[in-house]
């Protein structure tokens, strides 16, 4: 009975220690098995994240290609900004060379009105006293008249020859000579007409 009894205690504690050491090894293969999942969610969330590092990189490539272009476009509208700048100032350059002409031109143009009124007030002034003066007289009015009729040929050919300011003043100083040089010869002229009188 004793040797049953024992038996027995030992078939149990046989099957109490397989069962502990199923569990054992179920516990063993569950750790492994929790230990292989987290390895793989640790390697998802790795790749996760490599995956938005590249997604930030594209779009910090995409915002600096932009602001690149819109660096050249700048550059772009300030280059032509640069060409229309450059256009007006010939624009103006020119339209100040048209004016410096046509003030030349006037210039001109007053000069020689000036010098036909000279000439026909010089003309008249002749005229009448060619009607009260003496015949000889009359002769020396005629040369006096082709005198003054060569200084204005003369006049003429100066405005002709010299376009620029400085020569400007240097006409107008040659003008007023001659016409002190033409009062001088009414003078004259008025002297004669005295002289033929006393006669």
């Amino acid at each position: 009975m004793l040797d049953k009894i024992f038996l027995k205690q030992q078939r149990k504690r046989k099957q109490q220690q397989q069962h502990k050491q199923q569990q054992h090894k179920q516990q063993h293969q569950q750790q492994h098995q929790q230990q292989h999942q987290q390895q793989q969610q640790q390697q998802q969330q790795q790749t996760q994240q490599q995956q938005h590092r590249q997604h930030q990189q594209q779009h910090q490539q995409q915002h600096q290609q932009q602001q690149h272009q819109q660096q050249q476009h700048q550059q772009h509208q300030q280059q032509q900004q640069h060409k229309e700048q450059q256009q007006q100032q010939q624009q103006q350059q020119q339209q100040q060379q048209q004016q410096h002409q046509q003030q030349h031109q006037q210039h001109q143009q007053h000069q020689q009105q000036h010098q036909q009124r000279q000439h026909q007030q010089h003309q008249q002034q002749h005229q009448q006293q060619q009607h009260h003066h003496h015949h000889n007289h009359q002769q020396q009015q005629q040369q006096q008249q082709q005198q003054q009729q060569q200084q204005q040929q003369q006049q003429q050919q100066h405005q002709q020859q010299q376009h620029h300011h400085q020569q400007h003043h240097q006409q107008h100083q040659q003008q007023q000579q001659q016409q002190q040089h033409q009062q001088q010869q009414q003078q004259q002229q008025q002297y004669v007409y005295v002289c033929t009188c006393i006669i």
